[in-house]
């Protein structure tokens, strides 16, 4: 079986050989970061996946070198703490001198608003503020290298707007069908968008993957009361079918997969993907001038990272 049947997209080892590259997956010792993780090393990229628990993200690396034979290590921190982000930043610039690319795919959603040890809310700490911190952070290391490629995970719904004033769930966190999750993730796609301006002029593209749904650990243990209030009848549904239907984590791979390693978007920026790696239209919310000002604002204001 070759990469392209597993994962649905042209891996064609002269154009798409992965190499002596180094590549960051963040979230990925487990769901779809590890299958990213384990795509990208097959490919034959240097992997090094990011994980809480050091234990787990070791044996992860373990594992994913066994499986493909690849140069798969492993980094721990804390990416809803400012202090984790900079940390993990430091700790990679100590042992590498480049970052070819960068994949922000971990994320969160919490069942209720509750603030970090930074004293920012969760959903919008996890979704949002870690990559833009990150991506920053590793600037350096990302000029370093040849042709760099940052690639953002989006997900649940997101194609709502956003509203400036709620972005950190201060009026609300759920309601019949606004969830703080969905607008996170368009926020998060408007600061990648904005983000994707900002270094145009460099050689270094931002752009943003749509994984459709699969069955996750971090599904799996999503609470119905996470739920926006209209869709929580049918939660107990998704559980029951989620193990039948969207088992296959390869086909949510592909999308940061191919902006990943596919030759067809080298140089390419401010690209939106969906679950099969086809390219997709922009929600009007993420492209809000408004709406992007606001996230971007944020993030700067609550990281300090200008520069």
């Amino acid at each position: 079986m070759t990469l392209g049947d597993m994962y649905g997209v042209q891996c064609r080892p002269k154009e798409d050989d992965m190499h002596g590259k180094t590549v960051m997956v963040t979230g990925g010792t487990a769901g779809i970061g590890r299958e990213t993780a384990r795509g990208l090393a097959l490919l034959g990229a240097r992997v090094i996946i990011v994980g809480r628990n050091p234990d787990r993200a070791k044996d992860a690396a373990a594992a994913l070198t066994a499986e493909t034979g690849a140069e798969v290590t492993s980094l721990t921190a804390d990416l809803a703490r400012l202090d984790g982000l900079r940390g993990l930043a430091s700790r990679f610039a100590d042992e590498h001198d480049r970052l070819d690319v960068l994949v922000n795919n971990a994320g969160g959603m919490s069942p209720e608003r509750r603030l970090t040890g930074d004293g920012v809310e969760f959903t919008f700490a996890v979704n949002v503020l870690a990559p833009y911190a990150l991506t920053r952070l590793l600037l350096p290391r990302l000029r370093a290298a040849d042709a760099a490629r940052v690639v953002n995970l989006t997900g649940g719904l997101p194609d709502g707007t956003i509203d400036p004033a709620n972005l950190q769930a201060e009026k609300r966190f759920l309601g019949w069908t606004f969830a703080h999750y969905n607008q996170a993730k368009t926020a998060l796609m408007a600061m990648s968008h904005r983000f994707a301006a900002r270094l145009e002029q460099e050689e270094i593209t931002v752009n943003v993957a749509y994984p459709g749904h699969a069955y996750t650990p971090g599904n799996r243990a999503t609470p119905v009361r996470a739920f926006p209030y209209l869709f929580r009848p049918v939660a107990p549904l998704i559980r029951l079918v989620g193990p039948l239907l969207l088992s296959d984590r390869a086909k949510s791979a592909r999308s940061s997969l191919y902006l990943a390693s596919s030759p067809e978007v080298q140089g390419r920026t401010g690209l939106y993907v969906d679950a099969r790696a086809r390219p997709a239209t922009w929600p009007d919310g993420a492209l809000d001038p408004r709406a992007q000002d606001a996230v971007w604002d944020l993030c700067e204001r609550l990281t300090a990272l200008t520069a």
